[in-house]
């Protein structure tokens, strides 16, 4: 057996492979910060129809280490289509294997979004669904971070804002980012016509290259949690979140969605702004019309789980849906899918993964096609 992770979002350290079919592995952290969870390795030179079982030892010490109960890892044979493992964790060790199908197989804590496929992500914006690139900045490792706009009325007036994968191991962030613009490359779609005659949108599909091709969970090149930087953004340390509000700046904000994944909730939710000074009645009832349309439409989603709310006026304004939602006395959410299924409607074969994130995105347009005229 031979285990390497030397790829794109690769992250595993072999520790010991004295037994070959039960190999002890550890995750390796973020650079610059104690942050791990992120794991993506491919093992090759199997034997087909033999059973190979893998133990990470170190997922006890790991950033959100009480999340791996009801977790179970994502393994593909050719990295096109992944499904679940069956795994287990105790004493601080996650434990997966199978019987394998073939010599080579990767295993992922969620289906890898890649940079190839971000590239072509990218061009299907630009030459398949009327996006232009607004402006493109720079990450510390000088990859680059695109905002597309698609406008297709000079007279719109709102300006809708969606950014995704602040943090990098949350790679359902950029799928769905993809289903996005998959919906966006549509003709003959009412509710997209409708909301294109009255806003501008604005998609930052990957905030944190550096982080996502290194393989990292929380951080970016500088060991910064950019979703813990909007009150301190700066060029040096955080070049990511300060180019999105230069831009956000000469342009205004009626609505922000900051995409993310949750370690822990077997559940899709919402986080909104109830903790900042200047919530308002109106946010409020922008926020439960939200909620309540994408429940109404269908969506994979629901409001009985999430994160507890802010107390008024005690919000983490260093969070990129506060600090947007305060500065632009806007709608602003931040969407949360899990590393794990949505237990509303489980999929044990495949758990929450990039199919879903997709068409919550679809989901997303619709419900935002049917708010676009409330924003203000």
């Amino acid at each position: 057996m031979h285990i390497s992770s030397h790829f794109d979002s690769g992250n595993i350290e072999v520790h010991d492979l004295s037994n070959p079919q039960h190999p002890l592995l550890a995750m390796r952290k973020d650079l610059n910060s104690p942050h791990y969870q992120w794991f993506h390795f491919k093992a090759e030179d199997l034997t087909p129809g033999q059973r190979y079982d893998f133990s990470i030892t170190n997922a006890g010490g790991s950033a959100y280490h009480w999340a791996w109960s009801g977790y179970n890892a994502a393994a593909s044979y050719d990295q096109k289509t992944w499904f679940r493992v069956p795994s287990t964790y105790a004493d601080g060790t996650l434990s997966f294997g199978l019987e394998v199908e073939q010599a080579q197989i990767w295993f992922a804590y969620f289906e890898p979004y890649s940079r190839e496929r971000h590239d072509w992500l990218i061009d299907q914006a630009l030459f398949k669904a009327d996006a232009e690139l607004f402006a493109c900045g720079k990450s510390i490792e000088g990859r680059d971070i695109q905002l597309l706009r698609i406008s297709r009325n000079p007279h719109a007036q709102s300006k809708v804002w969606i950014i995704a994968q602040q943090h990098p191991g949350e790679h359902m962030a950029e799928w769905f980012m993809e289903g996005l613009i998959e919906r966006l490359k549509l003709r003959d779609d009412a509710e997209l016509d409708a909301l294109l005659s009255k806003a501008d949108l604005y998609l930052v599909p990957n905030a944190n290259p550096d982080g996502a091709y290194r393989g990292h969970l929380r951080t970016n090149a500088a060991g910064k949690d950019l979703n813990r930087a909007w009150q301190s953004a700066n060029e040096a340390e955080s070049p990511e979140v300060f180019f999105i509000q230069q831009q956000m700046r000469k342009v205004g904000v009626d609505l922000f969605l900051d995409i993310h994944g949750d370690e822990e909730i077997p559940h899709v939710f919402t986080a909104a702004c109830e903790g900042n000074p200047g919530y308002t009645p109106r946010i409020a009832t922008l926020e439960n019309h939200f909620r309540q349309r994408l429940v109404a439409n269908g969506a994979e989603f629901q409001t009985r789980y999430g994160y507890p709310r802010s107390e008024p006026g005690k919000a983490n304004m260093t969070l990129a849906c506060n600090a947007v939602g305060e500065e632009f006395d806007c709608l602003a959410f931040t969407i949360e899918m899990p590393f794990k299924d949505h237990d509303d409607s489980p999929n044990p074969q495949t758990g929450w993964d990039g199919k879903r994130s997709k068409q919550l995105a679809k989901d997303v347009l619709s419900v935002t096609a049917s708010m676009v005229d409330e924003l203000r």
